[in-house]
């Protein structure tokens, strides 16, 4: 994932919009002295950069972000709809609550805490094995 605007932002703040520094922190995050613009950088190596400059990382926005292609994303959206993970929608009645599906995600009660398509195959069996047992729980 590419670093987000937010962070790029804080980056050129922290180097008080001083372009020599600035680039001097990408060559340094990025391992690479050809590197020099905030756009090569990744998600992970922006918030390395935050964290040097004292700042906090910052977390993507949606972790549930899902591929309506892979199988594996299409059985966590069925997981949740059978686990009352629902919010109405004005059209289609009631979708899945991916905001529900992001934060616990980003939570200590979730076996993987990285983003739906950051995630190996193995890892979202892990987090589908997690949700059946929501399920499970649910239907007692």
């Amino acid at each position: 994932m590419i670093a987000t605007k937010d962070q790029k932002f804080h980056i050129r703040r922290n180097c008080a919009y001083n372009e020599d520094i600035k680039c001097e922190w990408v060559q340094w995050a990025t391992g690479d002295n050809s590197k020099t613009s905030l756009n090569d950088l990744t998600f992970d190596q922006a918030n390395k950069i935050l964290i040097q400059q004292g700042g906090s990382p910052h977390t993507p926005d949606n972790w549930a972000v899902f591929d309506k292609t892979n199988k594996k994303h299409m059985v966590i959206i069925s997981l949740m709809r059978q686990a009352q993970w629902v919010k109405p929608h004005d059209r289609y009645g009631e979708v899945a609550d991916m905001e529900r599906l992001s934060k616990f995600l980003q939570s200590p009660k979730s076996p993987i805490t990285k983003p739906l398509q950051q995630m190996e195959p193995e890892e979202l069996e892990r987090i589908i094995k997690a949700l059946k047992g929501i399920v499970k729980s649910k239907y007692k």
